[in-house]
């Protein structure tokens, strides 16, 4: 919980706390300790990565390349490897002949550009697709436009489920492995430099990460996993979930500069995982357009929290059901739904409970700022321990997060014990504004775009993403 999250009234501890940052040492001796525990933690994945490199090889496979040192590549991970071999044979290229002629025809023949787009999209989807995959999307399209027209609900919901039945189902997978009017956004010719050069960024950022770090094979290697010590084990999780935050930025960030120089508004890239400490936040923020999708279709038209706490306990349970089917409804995938929803539903309890009068009088008259910011950092460390398992779990399977809980909470003792100080020690800075000549704000401006609103900083880990999250005033 934190001080925006409390509801309107601000109770004067916010208020103070808010008013009273921290001393600039204490600050930066906060800023040297997270970085000194990122990068050793991830030094301690590279060694790791090369004491067992001749086993992961014989167990998993490692890939030969010589894009960075001659390192062997990790190329464990599907999506990363799938959309890269794609990207490479004909889909960039197709996807760039696009921005080529739409920009051309929005010049010479503006009134037939959306017809050329669309021949060259038909053609596209079949070159890359083949024939089975470009009528299945045809005919999927007038299907649903059809439905749409009709403007009946229930129509439209058993319409989407089908849908998804079809795309789940062994055939179309195996298709798919073989093969609104807005503002036109402004977007400068320089802007565009720009936005290229930092999608190059993270495909660098991105590829040398599975060439120094090979995490996905260590995830795919149980023993592996349950020899490592405890260092390597949090900067697995570390570079776990910033590779997945980094995939992302490059898969979601070509296509929405190809939506850009179309001239619609696309939803905002994901946000850094490691400024975000609260399940509402990451679901809010990570993938914008799901989030208002589950929102404006799933939440609201069940009622949300207009119905009551068993409406509201009712539609996000539905929303969440939907979800896991959607990421395709695996044993793992209904564990990290089920904790979802149970974080979700635990941080509004609190919120409710925080905003109560007598709740906040009780606040006013006995919690200092600095003891208002230590029960901050107690119930943000909470929540984000409990983030940080279920994301693991999303990306490595219940196997792997019934790892961690081992080692961690039912082995860990010691290092269970420093992990929650960490949390909680980091979460007491008080919110505070970045000067323009940080460090923090020179990285943020130079790794953020303005336009997809990206407002973290990523090079946090998440046992330690309390101690900044504030810092960018990120609640």
């Amino acid at each position: 919980m934190n001080g925006r999250e409390l509801g309107d009234r601000k109770t004067p501890s916010c208020i103070s706390m808010k008013q009273h940052p921290l001393p600039k040492w204490e600050y930066y001796v906060y800023l040297l300790l997270s970085l000194g525990i990122h990068f050793y933690s991830f030094y301690q994945v590279y060694l790791s990565s090369r004491e067992h490199e001749k086993d992961l090889e014989e167990e998993v496979g490692l890939e030969r390349d010589s894009l960075f040192w001659d390192l062997k590549k990790d190329g464990t991970d599907f999506e990363w490897s799938f959309w890269m071999e794609w990207a490479r044979s004909r889909l960039l290229w197709l996807m760039l002949g696009h921005a080529v002629l739409s920009q051309s025809a929005r010049i010479f023949i503006g009134k037939y550009r959306p017809w050329l787009l669309m021949v060259y999209g038909m053609a596209a989807c079949w070159l890359v697709l083949g024939t089975k995959g470009f009528v299945a999307i045809l005919l999927n399209s007038f299907i649903f436009y059809g439905i749409a027209q009709m403007k009946m609900p229930l129509i439209t919901w058993l319409s989407s489920i089908l849908m998804l039945l079809i795309l789940h189902s062994e055939s179309v997978e195996n298709i798919q492995m073989q093969t609104q009017d807005t503002q036109w956004p402004n977007l400068t010719f320089c802007g565009l430099l720009a936005d290229v050069f930092r999608l190059l960024l993270w495909w660098c950022l991105g590829e040398l990460m599975i060439h120094t770090m090979y995490m996905h094979a260590i995830y795919s290697n149980y023993p592996t996993l349950e020899d490592v010590s405890y260092w390597t084990l949090g900067g697995l999780a570390l570079a776990q979930v910033l590779f997945f935050y980094v995939k992302y930025l490059v898969l979601y960030g070509l296509p929405v500069l190809i939506v850009q120089l179309d001239g619609l508004n696309a939803p905002a890239l994901p946000r850094c995982v490691s400024t975000m400490h609260s399940f509402t936040g990451i679901w809010r923020s990570f993938d914008v357009g799901l989030h208002r999708f589950l929102v404006r279709y799933i939440y609201i038209p069940m009622g949300g929290s207009h119905c009551g706490l068993g409406g509201m306990l009712l539609s996000t349970a539905f929303t969440f059901i939907f979800v896991c089917y959607w990421h395709g409804a695996h044993e793992y995938l209904w564990y990290w739904a089920a904790l979802n929803w149970f974080g979700i539903i635990i941080e509004q309890a609190v919120k409710k409970l925080l905003t109560m009068p007598s709740i906040q009088d009780i606040i006013d008259q006995n919690v200092s700022p600095k003891a208002y910011r230590q029960l901050h950092a107690a119930l943000a460390s909470v929540s984000t321990a409990l983030l940080i398992f279920t994301n693991l779990i999303f990306l490595g399977g219940e196997q792997v997060g019934k790892i961690y809980w081992d080692r961690l909470i039912v082995e860990g003792g010691c290092a269970n014990g420093i992990t929650i100080e960490l949390l909680q020690s980091g979460a007491i800075i008080s919110p505070r504004k970045v000067g323009p000549g940080s460090l923090l704000h020179c990285f943020a401006a130079f790794t953020a775009s303005p336009r997809s609103e990206l407002n973290g900083v990523c090079f946090y880990s998440p046992s330690t993403r309390a101690i900044f999250h504030s810092v960018q005033g990120v609640h």
